[in-house]
């Protein structure tokens, strides 16, 4: 295993507060956080004995509030430098740290802070304020919370809120640090697909031994700079985004705000981004919708870009042999390749991607056009690493190589279970989930099926997620789904057809997209009806079957209903982390799928 000199290890540190100390004693003048000040309309750094001074402020203001070790505290906000401030103050008092989604539904978050039984909510501003309104009479166990702006309270006033300036103390002793690494640090709720959010519990050592070990798989240099925009609430971003960074002693800079991505990507430059596939989904959806506007001349070099880069790709992995067509890949990445990647800053050399599955066409565009790309896998309840691709051994259709120290087994009906020293220490006030989820020997069922293959993890699927049709063929929707979102038109779907005898599906379309096909068919791009005429489907069925040509036959779409309206949070159609709620959406279109199946 290799040990690298700038990283701290999980015994150096001890804690996640005791890790911050460390780094800030071993690199105090080096670049820590990056942030947008709005004010100024500038970018500005925080070393880190700076961000150190900071910390040991929220320390004491969090000290003179009625808090025992091992409370409750919660954060809603957006990523940004005192969020970090918060989470590591928190720990180095020994309290318990819960982070929440700011697009989270309010009873959702409700529900949360009572079942934690938090005691101080950490929010960023009003409209974190706001949503919580209609529930606020269900808080009455809240000892405080706290807004990092200015909150506007004519509406709705509250003795227990403060803003972050009043209740910080101007000046502080240096910051403390919890040294008990088996204690626990956060408990993180799982946006589930059905039923409440289960609270996972992590340990500090849980953490720190996912990061150290993630440490061993990729490179991480000191002078990186990362863009963080998953929300911290993520346990992806919150591990691989902010710890795994601070251990390496690399840089963090905020996006201000998904709609400002493109334009932060050229203003920060970041060396490494960690994502989930939605992001580099649409960069794929927008390029294929641009080059249909292009020449066939540029179509044509485009492809023959990307193919050559591929070729260049395989073949630095050791999978294909050498091509005369690699001479051309200087030409052909000065003439296109660098011009797209420009877009993404021009300076990242690692996209690391996880959360969910890459489609195999998004990850070879991109690597094709010479972005380093890597896909990993993991739960909340491993912390959240378990498997990642090295750059020198990458397979996009694999989830990667396991962590060291992680032990697989295929269990029944192909189920992966692993044990790892990152397994939860089990769910918050659940025993019976715990139990159901971890067995007596230790291995934590995934729910996932999976293979393993010359020292490669395959995501075949998942156990719930399978439908069986009326004619007893099995489908797995997600990998169906994932298909017809290839098609640019299509920004998402979700197959139907349990106990059915053919498969429909629910279609959400992009509205750049339909314009233009409306504009073509002299239809009102804004009447949702019109999506809906029988000459629209059939020209959809069309553009979905195209799609689908290499699933067996049995997995054809036949039916289709198509909306404007997307399948988001504010709506409950989506997790926090972006799953689609499957039930609900059965429950809200309930009439639409019924029309599909009676009209045929």
């Amino acid at each position: 295993m290799k040990t690298l000199s700038h990283v701290i290890t999980p015994e150096q540190a001890g804690t996640l507060s005791g890790l911050l100390h460390e780094r800030v004693q071993r690199t105090p003048d080096a670049p820590a956080y990056i942030y947008h000040n709005d004010h100024t309309d500038e970018w500005e750094t925080l070393n880190w004995a700076e961000t150190g001074k900071q910390i040991a402020r929220w320390q004491a203001a969090l000290a003179a509030e009625d808090l025992q070790p091992g409370d409750r505290v919660a954060v809603m906000m957006h990523n940004c430098p005192e969020w970090v401030m918060f989470d590591q103050a928190a720990l180095g008092n020994g309290l318990v740290v819960v982070p929440l989604y700011v697009q989270d539904r309010a009873e959702n978050v409700a529900y949360i802070l009572q079942n934690a039984g938090v005691k101080l909510l950490l929010i960023g501003k009003q409209e974190h304020w706001d949503s919580l309104h209609g529930v606020i009479d269900q808080l009455g166990f809240l000892n405080r919370i706290i807004s990092i702006a200015h909150i506007d309270t004519e509406k709705h006033a509250d003795p227990r809120l403060q803003t972050a300036g009043e209740w910080l103390p101007d000046h502080a002793e240096p910051m403390r640090v919890a040294w008990d690494k088996d204690a626990l640090a956060t408990i993180v709720y799982t946006s589930g697909t059905t039923g409440r959010p289960k609270g996972v519990m992590l340990s500090h050592y849980n953490i720190l031994w996912n990061s150290y070990r993630s440490l061993q798989v990729v490179d991480c240099r000191p002078d990186e700079l990362f863009l963080s925009f998953l929300p911290l609430s993520h346990t992806l971003e919150r591990t691989g985004g902010y710890y795994l960074p601070m251990m390496a002693g690399a840089a963090v800079a905020y996006n201000r705000s998904i709609p400002q991505l493109a334009e932060d990507l050229m203003q920060v430059r970041p060396s490494i981004m960690i994502s989930v596939p939605r992001i580099f989904e649409r960069v794929y959806n927008k390029i294929q919708a641009g080059l249909e506007e292009k020449s066939a001349f540029a179509q044509a070099l485009f492809r023959w870009t990307v193919d050559t880069g591929w070729r260049r790709f395989e073949y630095q992995q050791r999978r294909a042999g050498w091509s005369p067509m690699l001479l051309l890949w200087p030409l052909l990445h000065a003439l296109v390749a660098r011009k797209v990647l420009q877009k993404l800053g021009g300076r990242m050399h690692l996209a690391v991607v996880g959360g969910a599955p890459l489609p195999f066409e998004v990850a070879r565009l991109f690597l094709g056009l010479g972005l380093p790309m890597i896909q990993g896998y993991g739960l909340t309840e491993t912390s959240p690493v378990i498997s990642v691709n090295p750059i020198a051994n990458n397979d996009p259709k694999s989830v990667g190589c396991l962590l060291p120290d992680v032990e697989v087994r295929i269990g029944e009906q192909d189920e992966l279970q692993v044990r790892s020293p990152g397994v939860m220490l089990g769910y918050w006030a659940n025993e019976s989930a715990t139990r159901e989820t971890i067995d007596a020997d230790g291995w934590l069922h995934t729910g996932d099926k999976a293979r393993v293959e010359n020292g490669q993890l395959y995501i075949t699927g998942r156990l719930k997620e399978i439908i069986v049709l009326a004619t007893g063929e099995k489908v797995p929707p997600a990998d169906l789904e994932m298909a017809i979102c290839r098609d640019p038109l299509f920004t998402q779907a979700m197959v139907v057809g349990d106990n059915k005898p053919f498969l429909a599906a629910l279609l959400v379309l992009d509205p750049d997209q339909w314009s233009g096909l409306a504009a073509k068919l002299q239809l009102n791009p804004e009447d949702n009806d019109a999506c809906n005429s029988e000459r629209i489907k059939q020209a959809l069925l069309e553009r979905v079957a195209r799609q689908m040509t290499s699933f067996p036959g049995y997995a054809r779409i036949h039916a289709v209903y198509c909306q404007l309206e997307p399948w988001s949070i504010e709506n409950g159609l989506l997790t926090p982390t972006l799953k689609l709620k499957r039930d609900k959406v059965l429950e809200r279109f309930l009439s639409e799928i019924e029309a599909m199946y009676r009209n045929r």
